[in-house]
């Protein structure tokens, strides 16, 4: 893709028109470019040129000289982008005010199994649902790879609002890591995550449990980049959603044996 492209694309994808965005990009080739001049240049119909460009003066993005004919010439870069980026961050603004204004349903229960398959979504879900915690966090982290410092961040903040917060790991270097990262967690080591097995080249990376009714269950496979995992999962919410049941008894049960151990 040329300059000219990679520059069109990327003004459309902030906002402008095709035809705004190439005239745009004419004109920032040219000292200053008549209707006729900017159409061979951007390839736009001369005929689209002339609304083209009002717009674009609208937006405070070209200058107009009244010549005969009109000659025009674009704003400094410099310039455009900030007025384009007001103009963005503008939209962005009234769409979140439109989408808080939107009422939402009450009742999140029975909402299904949902997929997730990039890391990051992974690590927002995570983050997200013991943001909101208000009772109990049951953490299981096969990997320290797949915590990250927006996952910590969530749990001491679970645990400055009094929520118990229980977190198993595979090592004591791990029970450690954790204890300092979270103080006032519950960290427990649990040797049997040390041995989890691949399934279709996929291993155990966390399972989350938030107020017995919220999941995460993530797994984790090899990148194509060294040293770069990457983690898919399935989540659901609601304390009578089967997969929410059994997580639940499960953990409870890994928990009531640990407690019988010691």
């Amino acid at each position: 893709m040329s300059k000219t492209e990679e520059a069109v694309t990327a003004l459309s994808e902030l906002g402008l028109t095709e035809y705004e965005a190439r005239c745009f990009v004419a004109l920032t080739k040219l000292t200053t470019g008549t209707a006729k001049e900017i159409s061979q240049v951007s390839d736009v119909p001369r005929s689209r040129v002339y609304d083209t460009i009002e717009r674009l003066d609208r937006k405070g993005l070209v200058d107009v000289q009244q010549s005969d004919p009109r000659e025009y010439r674009a704003v400094e870069v410099e310039t455009a982008c900030r007025r384009i980026r007001e103009n963005y961050d503008s939209r962005i603004n009234t769409a979140e005010n439109a989408l808080e204004q939107i009422e939402q349903p009450e009742s999140t229960e029975d909402a299904g199994v949902w997929s997730i398959s990039e890391t990051d979504h992974v690590t927002d879900r995570i983050a997200s649902f013991v943001e909101n915690a208000e009772e109990s966090v049951h953490h299981v982290v096969a990997t320290d790879e797949v915590v990250d410092d927006a996952i910590l961040a969530e749990l001491r903040g679970a645990t400055d609002r009094g929520v118990e917060v229980v977190v198993e790991v595979p090592t004591d270097d791990d029970r450690k890591a954790f204890e300092e990262a979270v103080p006032d967690a519950t960290v427990v080591v649990a040797p049997d995550l040390e041995t989890t097995n691949a399934v279709y080249s996929e291993w155990p990376g966390q399972l989350l449990l938030v107020d017995h009714e919220s999941v995460v269950a993530a797994a984790i496979k090899e990148g194509g980049l060294p040293d770069v995992i990457q983690q898919s999962a399935i989540w659901t919410y609601g304390h009578d959603h089967g997969v929410a049941v059994w997580i639940r008894e499960l953990l409870d049960d890994r928990r009531a044996f640990r407690e019988r151990e010691d």
